[in-house]
């Protein structure tokens, strides 16, 4: 199936770029696509899935969490704030991190529920007016305020690539951005460039169309 074929592709970069097997993660992109694949991605063993609404998750991973034991689920898409007390509580990792506002509700919210998320900072890293995400110029002033101010551990970074740019150029950014921020997790890499992220220091790569197929929009 299509997981194994990304799976096999994943282990192939990371023994091209000499890591160790195993040191990526696979979030498999869920979102907008029907119960049915999912279920069969489930039964295959997978278990890390990104979606990228709240309220989209809220409708579909209760149930199958209850069926199937071990699931994480990574909040990939922006966070409102009027969210933060569901996304607290349904999420295992947040991606998208990218204000101080946010940091606040999330310190607050995590301590009200005796919960620790898994936070990844979003980084602009093409500075597109259209996406969300801190500009790589403020990125180590606001990781420094997400920890001091708030009391926030950052795990991590992640970014969007523009569609329209060679990847490579901004994985590279990430990366150095990482290293100078002290964190150690890099998020980036989705269907069409993921072994490039791998070869760029990626920890956790998100698919979803490769593991899925093309995705299911309704039409009606």
């Amino acid at each position: 199936m299509a997981l194994e074929d990304v799976r096999k592709r994943i282990r192939e970069a990371e023994r091209r770029a000499e890591r160790r097997e195993g040191s990526v993660e696979l979030v498999a992109v869920s979102k907008v696509q029907p119960e049915e694949r999912i279920v069969s991605v489930l039964d295959a063993g997978h278990r890390r899935f990104g979606e990228n609404r709240v309220q989209e998750a809220q409708g579909r991973w209760p149930d199958l969490m209850a069926r199937y034991e071990g699931i994480a689920l990574h909040l990939i898409g922006p966070l409102q704030s009027n969210k933060v007390k569901a996304a607290v509580e349904l999420f295992d990792v947040i991606e998208s991190l990218d204000r101080e506002k946010l940091a606040a509700k999330l310190a607050s919210e995590m301590a009200a529920q005796g919960k620790r998320v898994k936070l990844f900072v979003q980084v602009n890293t093409g500075e597109e007016a259209q996406k969300a995400g801190v500009a790589p110029s403020e990125v180590e002033a606001f990781v420094s305020m997400c920890r001091d101010r708030h009391g926030l551990e950052i795990a991590g970074v992640m970014a969007i690539p523009p569609a329209e740019d060679p990847p490579s150029a901004h994985f590279e950014l990430l990366r150095a951005l990482a290293e100078r921020c002290g964190v150690e997790e890099l998020s980036m890499g989705m269907s069409a460039d993921f072994e490039t992220a791998i070869a760029l220091g990626a920890t956790s790569v998100r698919v979803g169309s490769g593991v899925f197929g093309d995705r299911v929009y309704d039409q009606g």
